[in-house]
């Protein structure tokens, strides 16, 4: 017994086929990278809108200029202390570096978190440029921490008399040479995270490198006031040519020099780092 298949009968001649949606048009091939990075930068900033996520990293700052304005008070009377300038007036423009440094550690740890909590792997299954996840970050984590760093000239002129010789717009410039780093060196932690892509060995490496540079450097005294092999650390530190550059303006004293190598060296890191951040954060799962 055969079975008897039945094919449809062929159009007659003339006849127009059903039109049907084209192909192309059923894939969504996702937004432009720019939208992206709008979208994820957006979604990184709704931390401003929970107090319990903000707060602490506005706080900790300014708790600790409270402790070493108070601690190293003394340091103003030494003969290598800069005539005629107040100790917070000298100790403010290193804590916008120093809080810069914590800054860009934060951004590596955040992304390690993410690249462990599931959110990284739901990012990927979308269309969406693996660089534009990064960029997002970056942009949003350079405006939390440039919030923060407000919010420390503010209380450090209103409670602990923060008035240097560079006025508002001293101050403003120390303010972006710190904003500055804190871009440069989230882009490094990042390139780090991605690399180790585990949050408890990524926060004590880049605790340590955040103790060295800080604790080494000429951020709370002047380097003639340190040992001789201290100093001679402080003085190739690159924090502390940072730091001289964003004191340098909110003293009155900027050396352009100084100020201009800064800002370029933060320039060619990210060049140099970004792309292999990205790179290390495709492989990562």
């Amino acid at each position: 017994m055969s079975i008897a298949t039945e094919r449809p009968n062929p159009p007659e001649a003339g006849a127009t086929a059903a039109p049907g949606p084209p192909r192309d048009r059923q894939r969504f091939h996702g937004s432009g990278p720019l939208r992206q990075i709008q979208v994820l930068s957006g979604r990184s900033l709704r931390a401003l809108r929970e107090p319990a996520l903000v707060l602490p990293g506005v706080l900790e700052p300014i708790l600790m200029l409270t402790v070493f304005s108070q601690v190293f008070r003394s340091v103003s009377q030494a003969q290598s202390f800069p005539a005629g300038v107040s100790y917070i007036d000298y100790l403010l423009p290193a804590f916008l570096i120093t809080s810069a440094i914590s800054a860009g550690l934060k951004s590596g740890v955040a992304l390690t978190t993410e690249l462990n909590n599931g959110i990284i792997s739901r990012f990927k299954s979308m269309p969406i440029h693996t660089g534009t996840i990064l960029i997002g970050r970056s942009i949003a984590d350079t405006v939390l921490n440039a919030v923060n760093m407000v919010v420390m000239l503010v209380a450090g002129a209103l409670i602990f008399g923060f008035d240097p010789e560079g006025g508002v717009l001293g101050s403003i410039g120390a303010l972006l040479v710190a904003v500055v780093l804190g871009w440069s060196l989230g882009w490094v932690f990042m390139a780090l995270s991605a690399w180790l892509r585990k949050p408890e060995a990524m926060q004590p490496v880049g605790g340590m490198v955040n103790m060295v540079l800080l604790f080494a450097s000429n951020a709370f005294v002047p380097p003639d006031g340190l040992p001789s092999w201290l100093r001679a650390f402080a003085e190739v530190n690159p924090m502390s040519h940072a730091i001289t550059a964003a004191r340098g303006l909110a003293l009155g004293e900027p050396r352009a020099g100084t100020v201009l190598a800064t800002l370029g060296i933060c320039t060619v890191v990210v060049a140099v780092i970004a792309p292999l951040a990205i790179r290390n954060f495709r492989k990562a799962s």
